[in-house]
């Protein structure tokens, strides 16, 4: 079959057109492989060579592109490609030649990552290292690289959000806004011993006026349904379930 002529597409692509009213849609890979350029023509023998290895440059480009959004673990990218139906074998092919160029390292993905979520998030290491074993890193590359959290930056972290949760926790007060934080702490991925380091450092004595605000709101809303002595119970239950004192 002769090629009669080439046309550029996007994304590193040819249609050639053929003598036998049929065109094809190569990679320039594919092109240069078979020396297409050169021979002008494409045999019989070797169209089914040509067609599947232009499919595994196929696989190698759909990986290449996932990888120029963003950085991506080795476990991310194999499922993604898998997801688009590709054969296993020609993912494999794809992941083991994006190794050897270097888009692809499980080791540089979770530095990045893990700085990343330094910067962008409230996240501690435990939660980052969480998630990293989800995407299939394992966990001595993990360990090694979240070296780079270090427990000053935890700890400057950790103030930041404690401060922010006392300014947006302002109807509560004493242990129970105390518990909260340290919870809402746990919760994001910290350790509890570096979290008490810091948490120590705070008052959490209840502010008269948070106080008296709750108490007006309660008193506002509880009078509607009972009163007196019962009414002044119920308020003393909401108060010390908020963490604030009560008083007579």
């Amino acid at each position: 079959m002769k090629i009669l002529k080439y046309k550029k597409q996007r994304n590193g692509k040819y249609k050639i057109f053929l003598d036998n009213n049929t065109d094809l849609l190569l990679y320039e890979d594919t092109i240069l492989k078979y020396k297409l350029l050169l021979k002008g023509e494409i045999e019989s023998n070797d169209l089914k060579k040509i067609t599947d290895f232009n499919f595994e440059c196929d696989v190698y480009y759909t990986a290449l592109k996932y990888l120029k959004n963003r950085f991506r673990s080795v476990k991310e990218l194999r499922d993604n490609l898998i997801k688009k139906e590709y054969p296993i074998d020609l993912v494999d092919i794809s992941i083991d030649r994006l190794k050897k160029e270097k888009y692809l390292d499980d080791r540089l993905f979770t530095k990045s990552y893990i700085n990343n979520q330094m910067i962008t998030t409230n996240r501690g290491p435990r939660k980052i290292s969480s998630e990293l074993v989800k995407k299939g890193v394992s966990k001595d590359i993990i360990d090694e690289e979240m070296d780079i959290f270090t427990e000053e930056e935890q700890i400057i972290k950790i103030d930041k959000i404690i401060n922010k949760l006392i300014k947006s926790n302002r109807s509560r007060g004493g242990i129970v806004l105390k518990n909260k934080i340290t919870t809402d702490l746990v919760n994001l991925g910290y350790d509890i011993s570096t979290i008490n380091k810091v948490i120590s450092n705070y008052d959490f004595k209840v502010d008269n006026s948070i106080y008296q605000k709750e108490y007006d709101k309660l008193y506002k809303r509880l009078s509607k349904k009972y009163s007196d002595k019962e009414l002044e119970y119920k308020i003393k239950e909401k108060l010390y379930q908020k963490g604030l004192l009560y008083k007579d």
